[in-house]
């Protein structure tokens, strides 16, 4: 699988605070980012793979709302996450 444990340990490790801390915001929003960009680049591909697409549309739609919430409880978590994972333009 293209994310294994070692690799999801280590987006917690780098965006989450820890290894162990798998439900912050900011860990979320990273392993989505890896799965979106994974789900990209497979989409680029196979362009008839329509359930794949619709799984890249569900995890933007959860990676969207992930972010509203940190906007609301806390704008610089937010400004820091987008700025790290260079998610707008």
């Amino acid at each position: 699988m293209y994310l294994d444990q070692k690799a999801k340990e280590e987006i917690f490790k780098k965006h989450g605070g820890d290894a162990k801390n798998t439900g912050s915001a900011e860990g979320q929003i990273a392993l989505f980012t890896a799965r979106i960009n994974h789900l990209t680049e497979h989409l680029k591909q196979n362009r008839k793979d329509f359930n794949t697409e619709r799984s890249l549309v569900k995890l933007v739609g959860k990676r969207r709302a992930l972010l509203d919430y940190l906007t609301k409880k806390d704008v610089l978590r937010y400004r820091a996450i987008v700025k790290e994972l260079g998610l707008r333009k």
